[in-house]
């Protein structure tokens, strides 16, 4: 009997929401303005979505394109509104040890962050590496924590909520994305367009919908290709606009502005 719809919570799951916005809280994160508890709220609503419940249930024993849109709100969905969430009063304690604060600045720029990102999500669609992540639990714990890390730090020149590791020039942010969303495509492409079923597991798997095993991975094919695509052409499509408000009074060319960064930059709010 297949029992994907039910709302299975994992413990792990659950105890690391509750320390991630435990620490928001104790740092002073949700004194920030409304707009800014919204995004981070709503950041650990869909790391609850994506990791528990139904979604979750599919991905790891049915659909490989199930699988797929959990990776995508893993990667494309989770980590903007994380940061664009997270006041500078947070993020700044973390980062104040010295070796911190010196890794921080050479993985955030945007040919580190885009390289630290786009490895993992190729490799890990090696059919062979796919397949072993499926078959064993904590490596597949492994893969869905290196996603988690290596897209906040690919998120970061965009998003970056405090000066001091400073998101990249707006014209810049725009041809990172771009860049970016090449390799995803590729390998989106790769998948949909193969003529046999690359990943057995999903094959073996019992059928919860009409789909065949082949459809299902084009659909999830798909979903990285053109989904994903198109969810980093409209931020694209942001920043194009916000670059252009700036633009119009000359202060947009050499930097991001300050205020670009909100309240979240200055520094007011508690520190601990």
């Amino acid at each position: 009997m297949n029992t994907w719809n039910r709302w299975d919570l994992h413990p792990s799951v659950v105890i690391g929401l509750v320390l991630l916005g435990g620490l928001y809280v104790y740092l002073g994160g949700h004194k920030s303005p409304r707009r800014y508890v919204v995004s981070f709220a709503s950041a650990l609503a869909v790391l609850f979505v994506a990791l528990n419940g139904p979604l979750h249930n599919l991905s790891d024993t049915y659909l490989f394109s199930a699988h797929m849109a959990q990776h995508l709100l893993l990667t494309l969905v989770f980590p903007p509104l994380l940061l664009y969430g997270t006041p500078a009063h947070v993020v700044r304690p973390i980062l104040r040890p010295r070796w911190v604060m010196a890794v921080a600045r050479v993985v955030t720029r945007p040919l580190p962050a885009a390289l630290i990102f786009t490895a993992p999500i190729v490799l890990w669609h090696v059919p062979a590496l796919y397949e072993a992540a499926l078959r064993h639990h904590g490596l597949h714990i492994v893969q869905h924590l290196v996603f988690l890390t290596t897209a906040v730090i690919m998120w970061w020149p965009v998003l970056s909520p405090v000066p001091e590791l400073p998101r990249a020039q707006h014209l810049i942010q725009m041809l990172y994305l771009f860049l970016l969303g090449i390799p995803m495509s590729v390998t989106g492409a790769l998948i949909t367009l193969s003529d046999s079923v690359l990943y057995p597991f999903y094959a073996a798997a019992p059928r919860v919908s009409a789909l065949s095993p082949l459809d299902d991975q084009q659909v999830g094919g798909l979903l990285m290709w053109v989904l994903g695509g198109l969810m980093l052409w409209i931020v694209m499509t942001v920043i194009w606009f916000r670059y252009s408000v700036w633009d119009q009074r000359a202060d947009a060319e050499t930097r991001v502005p300050e205020e670009a960064y909100g309240a979240r930059a200055s520094g007011s709010g508690p520190e601990r």
